[in-house]
């Protein structure tokens, strides 16, 4: 009898602790679907090759907003889909037939494993699409898909070969490369891959300021993220955001402030407001926003800052780019997000607190900023 004050004592305990543990079940379970999902990629490693391959894609699909998470790239299907089936399909092929080739030039295993000789087909594919001036399921266009798919590899690893020695990384430089090259190579008048005409502006655009919609504008947010696919319906820029959202918070919100800022440079240059309703004006600061912003370099309040000043001179040279190389038929494409960001990484300063991640270590900005601050430590409690 004396034993049974304990024998409660315990049972109480126990009944205390079992909810506790319970709700930490939630957010160990989430652990597993966000950030890269590193562990799911280690659990496939003894599975079949089809399975493994298919998670390749999937990251791949997802690595144009610099996510490896593979839920995040069926999301970004979804969002495809939701857009139009066509760029869906085309952007898959040509993400497949880049991961195949990246595989048989045996390329580095991890880096295909993490969707990064996929994501520049990724946009090669949807982009083909989107200028084509044959229309929807224009078939015979799935082969220049991938032929110049196949490129991507090739312009990647030989990229890769010089950005290395300065810490950078190739971003989307092989798809503007390829898609540049199509559109150059074929034009408006090709007999066989026509594409969309685009001309120079040849007058001063009407802007009626008292026409300016608010509501227009406040979804452009979302459409210029959706942009950096190339699409621009409002539910595909929810999802995109939604799939970058389950990687990394903080990405998800650069993201949206990117596509702000850039929509806020649009309106300080007088741009048509078409062109910014359509998103046109966000999807270069909007990656520029994430890339400084927490995933290239540790996310500080100074590095914060610096992601919004190469999101507003993102939105300036894309302005530039745009006028120059209408004149010669082709779009500027993610040109000013690559060569902006590139200026902005080989930045130097003394201050510790800017800390560019080396590219061994990049993962994502929570992650980076773990890492960014054991570093800090190791800094502070090494001896001189």
């Amino acid at each position: 009898m004396e034993e049974s004050p304990a024998m409660v004592k315990v049972d109480r305990g126990e009944s205390q602790i079992s909810p506790c543990r319970g709700r930490r079940c939630f957010p160990k379970a989430l652990g597993y679907v966000t950030g890269d999902m590193k562990e799911f990629a280690n659990w496939l490693k003894d599975k079949p090759l089809v399975l493994q391959f298919f998670d390749w894609v999937l990251r791949g699909l997802s690595q144009v907003v610099f996510v490896s998470n593979p839920i995040s790239g069926i999301l970004i299907l979804v969002g495809l889909l939701v857009q139009n089936p066509w760029w869906a399909l085309t952007g898959f092929v040509g993400t497949v037939v880049s991961t195949l080739t990246a595989l048989v030039l045996s390329q580095d295993r991890s880096a295909v494993a993490a969707g990064m000789h996929g994501y520049n087909a990724t946009l090669v594919g949807i982009l083909m699409a989107v200028f084509s001036d044959k229309g929807d399921y224009f078939c015979w266009l799935l082969f220049p898909v991938c032929a110049l798919s196949m490129t991507c590899p090739l312009f990647s690893s030989g990229l890769n070969s010089v950005f290395t020695k300065w810490e950078l990384p190739v971003f989307t430089l092989p798809f503007n490369m390829a898609i540049t090259l199509y559109l150059s190579a074929t034009g408006h008048y090709n007999p066989f891959f026509p594409t969309t005409l685009i001309t120079p502006e040849t007058s001063v655009p009407n802007v009626t300021w008292s026409e300016l919609n608010a509501l227009q504008l406040l979804k452009s947010l979302p459409v210029g993220v959706g942009q950096i696919y190339g699409c621009d319906d409002l539910w595909t820029g929810l999802i995109f955001l939604g799939a970058i959202l389950l990687s990394s918070p903080i990405m998800c919100l650069h993201a949206a402030v990117g596509s702000l800022v850039g929509t806020a440079a649009a309106l300080s240059l007088s741009a048509p407001f078409k062109d910014i309703y359509f998103g046109l004006w966000g999807y270069n600061s909007s990656l520029a926003c994430i890339a400084i912003g927490g995933m290239f370099m540790a996310l500080t309040w100074q590095t914060h800052l610096l992601a919004l000043a190469c999101a507003l001179f993102t939105a300036y040279l894309r302005a530039s780019m745009s006028n120059l190389m209408t004149v010669i038929g082709v779009s500027c494409c993610t040109w000013p997000f690559c060569l902006a960001t590139l200026l902005f990484l080989l930045l130097k300063t003394k201050n510790p607190n800017i800390y560019k991640i080396p590219l061994s270590k990049v993962t994502y900005p929570e992650e980076n900023c773990i890492f960014y601050l054991q570093a800090k430590k190791r800094m502070v409690d090494s001896p001189l």
